[in-house]
């Protein structure tokens, strides 16, 4: 036996390894697949920013509005409320802001037209409603998009993984597993990355936009209240 056989023998058999490295995958990956890992990443971290935030932020709103209408329709002279507040701090405080400026600019010479006052009255409080739902859903686009296009960067990655696998087959003109799993298995993890951004995405999307509609109902309920309350009192008038 010769002496290269010998140390052959001698040298202990490296460990396969028993299981996925995330980090050692990322690490192995080309420069392009790293650039969509690190993007994907990024996607996943500011949506999940997005999901917390919003649903501190729809808690709060909830419980201002509801105390907010509590103390509205307990007042005798609501008007003066919203005007001790200052700058109204809530969207219920802003809808009933927005009827009571109205009602204010139509009545400043009179109300002649008591339909028309309603009218007026009815259209600058749907205004506001819609300008606080779109207040709302403004960072939800960022969901929708993640949810859409995260798996495509997912596959591109994974695309240009495959193609740098089937480089080394040509390159090394050995078509083993041993050549092309470790590129393929890069290149999918690229995929994994993609739908791991996108399925919080979509989940906390349609969740979100369900909250919104149903805000914004509930919302303009409290519109439809008010201008009830404000044309009795026209009627009065």
């Amino acid at each position: 036996m010769t002496l290269f056989e010998i140390l052959a023998v001698a040298a202990p058999v490296a460990e396969a390894p028993s299981r996925l490295d995330p980090v050692k995958l990322f690490l192995d990956a080309s420069i392009v697949v790293q650039l969509v890992m690190i993007g994907l990443i990024l996607a996943s971290i500011w949506t999940w920013t997005i999901i917390v935030s919003f649903s501190i932020k729809m808690a709060g709103v909830a419980r201002g509005n509801a105390g907010f209408e509590k103390e509205f329709w307990e007042a005798d002279e609501p008007e003066r409320l919203i005007g001790n507040r200052g700058r109204p701090d809530n969207p219920s405080a802003r809808v009933a802001a927005a009827g009571l400026t109205e009602l204010r600019r139509s009545a400043k010479n009179g109300v002649r037209d008591r339909d028309g006052t309603r009218q007026r009255l009815a259209l600058a409080m749907e205004g506001q409603v819609a300008v606080e739902a779109d207040t709302l859903a403004n960072r939800l686009n960022f969901l929708a998009t993640t949810g859409s296009v995260a798996p495509f960067v997912g596959l591109f990655g994974t695309v240009w993984g495959i193609m740098e696998s089937f480089f080394q087959i040509g390159v090394q003109q050995n078509s083993s597993l041993a050549v092309v799993a470790p590129g393929i298995s890069e290149a999918l993890f690229a995929t994994a990355i993609g739908l791991f951004a996108a399925i919080p995405a979509v989940i906390a999307y349609n969740r979100f936009s369900h909250r919104v509609n149903g805000f914004e109902a509930k919302l303009q309920r409290f519109a439809d209240r008010v201008h009830a309350q404000i044309s009795r009192e026209l009627e009065r008038g």
